[in-house]
């Protein structure tokens, strides 16, 4: 254990969780990352202590003004291996997330250290069954008492872990219905959409829960300007294959820089596919359907990593992809994916990083 990083054991250890009956996000584990941050001394206090409840005032400013990032990782058992899959891409989307946000960014190399220590801590509750891992949550929010608007001079930062299975439960390549959302926006070029925001997910649940309640597993949003463009799932970003070529929406300030989008982009360059980023409009995609030209459709994030697109609907056309069927070029990136980071397959990007036994 690091000089830098405290621990603080817990009394009594909880009882692991069946693995077989894993869902997304529901137990957490024995222990959590704490950093604190004021005015005064900066980022201190780097500590592992039991996961519990934490105490905040009634006049915190995250309630208050949202000042809340937040980012999402895996780690992965492979024997007796525990494996992290390109961390350091999200601490420095973390920093870019507060500094969008006027909040103090954070020492990424020593934050992933502390990382490392308590999943090494933890490597008995990270799963070993198909599609199962050990997300990871840190976050970030303000921690100053007091109703002014401005940015706090005191933060918090955690780092959670929960053993959990597939993100949509049962088959993680099932196709999914989308609904492309025709009322409400997202974001928009200048405001905080391409940062990790907490408030960002808070307006995407009521045409979330719409879309659910007309059948749909996930809104697809359109640009805030002329609600034309495509830009991204609620929790994913969104590719086409067009013509046999892979194509997703060019990053504007709008779209969330997914690390599985760049991740997805590098391999499909290697796999030989023509990759494409550039503006797609709805109505062009119609017409590809219509021409036969659409081939495929995925969505990439964290906790989908892949997932193949059955059905689009956008106003009252429904179009139906690759007759529901997850097409051959999603398939083959998703085994790459995978295979990459559980350790079947050879992995010449340098993307897993193995954690310590310290």
């Amino acid at each position: 254990m690091s000089d830098k990083i405290q621990f603080q054991q817990r009394e009594q250890l909880k009882e692991k969780p069946d693995q077989s009956s894993l869902t997304f996000g529901k137990v957490f584990t024995d222990y959590m990352l704490s950093f604190e941050y004021s005015i005064d001394k900066g980022w201190h206090d780097l500590k592992i202590i039991p996961y519990g409840p934490i105490e905040l005032s009634p006049a915190a400013q995250c309630i208050h003004y949202g000042q809340s990032v937040f980012e999402g990782l895996k780690a992965y058992k492979h024997d007796d291996e525990v494996v992290l899959f390109r961390p350091e891409e999200n601490f420095k989307r973390i920093n870019m997330s507060l500094s969008r946000l006027k909040m103090p960014e954070v020492d990424e190399a020593l934050l992933l250290e502390g990382l490392k220590q308590l999943i090494d801590i933890e490597r008995d509750w990270v799963p070993q069954g198909e599609g199962q891992s050990l997300y990871i949550r840190p976050y970030v929010f303000a921690t100053q008492e007091g109703l002014g608007v401005h940015p706090s001079h005191e933060y918090r930062l955690l780092i959670i872990l929960s053993p959990s299975g597939s993100y949509y439960g049962g088959d993680s390549l099932r196709p999914t219905k989308i609904y492309v959302e025709d009322e409400y926006v997202r974001a928009v070029r200048g405001g905080v959409g391409y940062a990790k925001v907490a408030g960002n997910y808070a307006a995407s649940l009521l045409a979330q829960s719409n879309a659910n309640s007309e059948g749909f597993d996930q809104v697809l949003w359109l640009d805030g300007v002329e609600q034309k463009y495509v830009e991204e799932v609620g929790s994913m970003n969104i590719f086409f294959v067009i013509d046999g070529k892979v194509v997703t929406p060019e990053l504007n300030g709008s779209i969330l820089p997914g690390i599985t989008r760049k991740t997805v982009l590098e391999l499909a360059k290697t796999l030989g596919y023509e990759v494409d980023e550039r503006r797609v409009a709805i109505d062009e995609l119609y017409q590809y359907h219509k021409e036969g030209r659409l081939q495929e459709v995925f969505g990439t994030g964290t906790a989908a990593v892949i997932s193949p697109v059955g059905e689009l609907q956008f106003k009252d056309e429904k179009i139906v992809i690759n007759d529901n069927q997850t097409g051959p070029i999603t398939q083959k990136l998703y085994d790459n994916y995978t295979g990459i980071q559980s350790g079947k397959l050879e992995d010449p990007h340098g993307w897993r990083v193995v954690v310590p036994k310290y």
